[in-house]
């Protein structure tokens, strides 16, 4: 019991009463109900729970089950913050291109109302190549 306690896993084992009753070389039966090393299995189960209490994973794999369940969960909580700040962007950038679209409109309205009048005078377009006489 305190090598199984103590992380000293055999092969193929772990720290439970089956593994405990093969170490052992008695039937696992035998620690249960009221055959003879059914005090031993209490004493086991209260000790090993103590330890895991006390952050203290003897069997290596159900530790690295444990940080990997902690991990999966650290990612899970991840994913779904990008997948709100991408949710976010998203309305941002839609509602960026409805105010670009509103503003070009307005200001199409506005060249338009303001080519009827004569007073006002139309500037080139900047896409357009000005040819001039410098040279």
């Amino acid at each position: 019991m305190d090598r199984l306690l103590r992380g000293e896993i055999p092969p193929g084992g772990k720290c439970d009463i089956k593994t405990l009753a093969g170490e052992a070389a008695v039937d696992r039966t035998a620690f249960y109900g009221t055959r003879p090393y059914s005090h031993l299995r209490v004493e086991f189960a209260r000790r090993l729970q103590a330890l895991q209490q006390a952050g203290d994973i003897p069997d290596p794999r159900e530790a690295q089950i444990t940080r990997l369940k902690t991990e999966n969960a650290k990612l899970r909580e991840r994913l779904d913050r990008s997948k709100q700040t991408i949710d976010e962007l998203t309305d941002f950038r839609t509602q960026a291109l409805a105010r670009l679209a509103a503003q070009h409109e307005v200001i199409t309205w506005l060249r338009e109302a303001a080519a009827g009048k004569s007073r006002v005078r139309r500037l080139p377009d900047p896409r357009t190549k000005v040819i001039g006489s410098c040279s």
